[in-house]
């Protein structure tokens, strides 16, 4: 505290004042004070005899307080004549603010003004630094001139230097100085003043005001310092912003950075401080902290200096596998065999110590080499050959200055004697070196313009698809700036302008299918991100166009080239980020209700009470009293998304519906379009985030028309699935299983019949021909009936056993109606072509390539297509193919085949009918019309099974809607003709065909017949034994 002495002088006095003075005074403890005392006398005074005088005295009492004055310094000293006054500060003093801005002495000249009394009249010179930028139509000499005169009126004021102008003459930087603390009131006076009348924009900051503390010393990784700027007058705002070698951040509250403005005091107004938590590299460099108000800016700045550590430690090993299991030269097995091990870091300034280890021994100390951007470590050693349990690892350990230490390891794969491996491979020009089983390769070395690696593992002799992780590379620098962003690092509404924009350009490039799966996955991380960080930090509606097409661009693709976990997983961070931003962003209300509609992703608004807003064609209606209701609508998302109601099928749209202050109870109404699907049950349902499932509960569903409507009392995303209506019941499924069983039983009596009249009934050729067709009618379908009566329960069954017996009933009844096409081909070309009869090797080798190598191609080339897209070939809840959607589905390599052959037989049924018609025109009697229809009659009866002809009510089902009478008729009707198919083809094949009878009761004819005669000899034989 400064004090005051006063010498009083009648006709000529001399005043000074002795400032820096120490007064110490005991009570409980020792305290120090700084203070001002005024000397007054009535006769001249030299200053140095009162600093003597202050220099002798010991102790003094104040306020009964016993003081102790040191170090006494000379600050001011007035002279003063009758009227006339004259004062002056010592070096290194400057008049008070006071004294210039009431009596205008502002430079370090004596001033004539009586300002004697004044408190403080000096001050100690403190230089503050003045920086501005003045922005202004056109700059000449003039306006050079006006700022120095305004400027010039500070206190202190020690000179100007102006650099400009640039951008076409109208921006104008200039650097100045003053030896005393401002008086921010005045100086922005000054700063109005230049605007007014050089008509420009005036910014100002200063360095010298602000008061910063921060640690001193080198402080540890993963420490929590903190900075503390203060200032003693009160301001708009204040910020951090933080600088390295690399880039310029502004500071925000993140998952490192934590701000609070709760460190005010009564001398200090304003304050701002940041600690950080668990600082690596990339937070050592330069703080400043800014207060603003108006048009100033009051900085301070400081370094701050971390103790280094590695924040990624990228570890490779060359060759990527040790192969022990081959002979050398000498034909003998390896005892070790040598690998190199390379650690890389980002370049740094710090002094490590680096050391190596294999399987927990120390090897030494590595020195590094450079490349400019990163410090490289190897480390050479050898891998033992010997098998063990235990996995061969590579340490390497980075050591700091503090004594901190950073471990990173890699795995050696090590293919020992007789164990399984998997064979080098080149796929898409990488080499994947003979690995061990179960061991996983990394290769990091990604396609020119891509960053990350790619992995592939060794699963027993067999190599998994490639791991995509290379990542474009302007993509990965996006996926960079938004790490920093979640953590604080320039947390601005520019720079989340900038992420949404490079995620958006990142999302129109075309790549390869698995680097597509890359991108998609690293934006989607971005988006998890972002939506992380705008818990934190409000994120104004600028950022919405980029990131509602980034978002839409993402669902164009198919997300190929992972398994259905990663695709699931991905997806559901894709939902949960989208939701959490639309929630965040902050809507200008000024807006109205416009929204942002994209190709797969619709954003809408409402700000009335009694919303009503559609998106995508789904209608959505809340009565809410305030806040803000956001809608947002995606395609091509819920079928990636896990489904729990399996085999229901998701609707192709997805909603997602939040509000902004919610204070009353929810109950929200969806509308949602007819989708083209037959034969379903709806039910509305919700995405629980927390558990990544879909949930009926708070939702019920009702119909309104041919839509769907979905009333629930909670918001979230919403959709809709469609459960295929159980068209199943106990009578059907009895007839389904006593028909199967009968048609087994009656193909089996049917090859055996065939069996044994085959040499009696196929002496001619066209008799050859038909019982060739309808033995392999048979023989397929007693297979497929087989494979269908063990796949009655497929839950009991495991996924192997399901798709075997899946592809058995494809192939089977595929192999079925190739060869029912064979014989109605062949019938209508007898008939037709009467005179030239087909030859037994031409039916025979054209049969064999339609009924046995046609069915083997499609099921095969189906089977393949969906591994190689990546979709589900069956349905493992009724072991039978998928239908997904028109023309989606592997039902297609069923349908379409059946279809062909179906047409194709009603044409031969037809041809024949017209041939019997034709052949009884002539006559024209009642007796032959009679005979005639007659004849129509057996060609449909005997002709049906064997042409697959009940097959086409199957395909009447798929048309007719289940609502009406005769969906149930031509349902049953199905179940009957097919489930005892196999009966209709004994009968009309078999017991009706006259030849087949007779050679049959021939058979049992002689039978019986040899039966009596050896009867009669056993009669014989035994009679003359008797007699003799």
């Amino acid at each position: 505290m400064f004090s005051s002495i006063r010498v009083t002088a009648f006709s000529r006095a001399i005043i000074f004042l002795a400032g820096a003075v120490f007064v110490c005074h005991q009570v409980l403890a020792t305290e120090v004070f700084i203070a001002e005392l005024m000397v007054e006398s009535n006769v001249t005074l030299e200053a140095q005899t009162i600093l003597t005088a202050l220099n002798g005295m010991s102790d003094i009492t104040v306020n009964n307080s016993k003081v102790t004055v040191s170090e006494p310094q000379l600050i001011a000293e007035c002279l003063i004549v009758g009227d006339e006054t004259t004062c002056s500060c010592s070096a290194g003093y400057i008049w008070s603010n006071e004294v210039c801005y009431s009596f205008s002495c502002c430079r370090e000249t004596p001033c004539k003004r009586n300002v004697s009394l004044i408190t403080p009249l000096c001050v100690a010179k403190t230089k503050v630094d003045i920086n501005g930028t003045i922005t202004v139509v056109n700059w000449d000499s003039s306006k050079n001139d006006t700022l120095v005169s305004l400027l010039g009126q500070l206190n202190g004021f020690e000179g100007l230097n102006v650099t400009g102008p640039r951008e076409e003459n109208t921006v104008v930087e200039f650097e100045s100085a003053v030896s005393v603390r401002l008086n921010t009131s005045r100086l922005q006076e000054i700063v109005t003043e230049v605007e007014t009348k050089l008509s420009g924009k005036l910014l100002v900051d200063t360095s010298g005001m602000v008061t910063i503390e921060s640690p001193e010393t080198t402080v540890c990784y993963e420490s929590s310092p903190n900075l503390t700027c203060r200032f003693d007058e009160e301001t708009d705002r204040a910020v951090w912003n933080m600088s390295n070698s690399r880039q310029h951040f502004q500071l925000n509250t993140g998952s490192v950075v934590a701000l609070s403005s709760k460190c005010t005091t009564e001398k200090y107004k304003s304050c701002i401080k940041v600690t950080l938590h668990k600082v690596t590299e990339i937070w050592s460099g330069t703080y400043v902290c800014g207060f603003t108000r108006g048009s100033l800016t009051h900085k301070a700045k400081t370094s701050l200096r971390v103790a280094l550590l590695p924040d990624v430690i990228t570890l490779t090993i060359n060759p990527l596998t040790v192969d022990c299991s081959s002979k050398d030269s000498q034909g003998q097995y390896p005892v070790s065999l040598p690998v190199c091990a390379t650690a890389t870091i980002s370049n740094t300034s710090e002094s490590f110590q680096v050391s190596w280890s294999y399987t927990g021994k120390d090897e030494g100390i590595s020195t590094y080499t450079s490349d400019g951007d990163h410090l490289i470590y190897k480390f050479k050693g050898q891998i033992d050959c010997v098998e063990t349990r235990d996995a061969q690892v590579i340490n390497v350990t980075f050591k700091n200055t503090k004594e901190q230490e950073k471990t990173a390891s890699v795995n050696v794969p090590v293919i020992y004697k007789g164990a399984d491996f998997c064979p080098e491979e080149e796929v898409d020009g990488s080499i994947w070196p003979k690995t061990p089983s179960k061991d996983t390769v990394i290769n990091r070395t990604c396609p020119q313009g891509r960053v990350g690696y790619t992995s592939r593992t060794c699963d027993g002799t067999s190599w998994q698809k490639v791991y995509h992780s290379c990542v474009n590379e302007e993509l990965n620098k996006v996926v960079n700036a938004a790490d920093n962003f979640l953590k604080g690092l320039g947390a601005t509404q520019e720079v989340a302008m900038d992420i949404f924009q490079g995620l958006k350009n990142s999302s129109l490039q075309k790549s390869g299918e698995g680097e597509t799966v890359a991108d998609v996955s690293a934006s989607i991380s971005v988006l998890n991100v972002m939506a992380t960080a705008s818990k934190n930090v409000v994120l104004q509606d600028d950022v919405l166009p980029d990131f509602t097409e980034a978002a839409s661009n993402m669902l164009n693709n198919t997300w190929n080239g992972v398994n259905k976990s990663v695709v699931e997983s991905m997806s559901s961070n894709y939902l949960q980020s989208v939701e959490g931003l639309v929630k965040n962003i902050r809507f200008n209300q000024s807006r109205g209700d416009r929204g942002f509609e994209k190709e797969k992703l619709d954003l809408r608004f409402c700000l009335s009470s009694d919303c009503n807003v559609t998106v995508f064609g789904i209608d959505v209606n809340l009565n809410m009293t305030g806040g803000q209701l956001k809608a947002v609508a995606v395609k091509n998302l819920t079928d990636k998304l896990k489904n729990n109601f399996s085999p229901s099928k998701p609707s192709s749209l997805l909603i997602s519906v939040t509000q902004e202050n919610k204070t009353n109870s929810t109950f929200i109404r969806l509308v949602f379009p007819k989708e083209q699907r037959s034969r379903t049950v709806p039910s509305c349902v919700f995405w629980d985030t927390e558990n990544e499932k879909w949930s009926t509960e708070g939702c019920k569903v009702s119909k309104d028309g041919n839509d769907t409507v979905c009333e629930c009392t909670h918001l979230t995303s919403f959709a809709v699935l469609f459960a295929k209506s159980d068209v199943s019941t106990y009578v059907l499924d009895m007839i389904t299983n006593v028909g199967l069983s009968v048609s087994v039983c009656s193909l089996l009596i049917f090859l055996i019949i065939e069996s044994l009249v085959w040499s009696a009934v196929v002496k001619s050729n066209l008799s050859h021909f038909r019982h060739t067709a309808l033995v392999n009618i048979a023989l397929f379908l007693l297979l497929a009936d087989c494979c269908f009566l063990a796949s009655t329960e497929p839950t009991s069954l495991s996924s192997t056993m399901c798709l075997v017996f899946t592809v058995g009933k494809h192939l089977f009844y595929l192999a079925m109606f190739s060869w029912m096409l064979c014989m109605s081909v062949m019938l209508v070309h007898q008939l037709i072509f009467v005179f030239s009869p087909l030859r037994k090797r031409v039916f025979m080798f054209l049969s064999s390539i339609v009924g046995y190598v046609c069915p083997i191609l499609i099921v095969g080339s189906s089977y393949v297509y969906c591994k190689y897209t990546n979709t589900e070939y069956f349905d493992p809840d009724t072991c039978w193919l998928r239908y997904d959607s028109l023309l989606r589905g592997s039902m297609h390599a069923f349908i379409l085949p059946v279809g062909t052959v179906i047409l194709t037989n009603l044409f031969s049924m037809v041809v024949v009918i017209l041939t019997l018609t034709k052949s009884s025109v002539p006559d024209g009697s009642k007796a032959d019309d009679k005979e005639t229809a007659k004849s129509i009659l057996k060609v449909v009866v005997f002709l049906t099974p064997v042409f697959g002809v009940t097959w086409i009510i199957g395909f009447a089902l798929l048309i007719i809607d289940e609502t009406e009478p005769m969906y149930q008729v031509a349902l049953y009707s199905f179940t009957i003709l097919n489930s005892f198919q196999g009966l209709l083809i004994l009968i009309t094949g078999c017991i009706a065909e006259v030849k087949v009878r007779e050679e049959l009761l021939k058979l049992i004819m002689a039978k019986s017949s040899r039966g009596k005669s050896e009867s009669l000899k056993n009669l014989t034989s035994t009679t003359y034994t008797k007699e003799k």
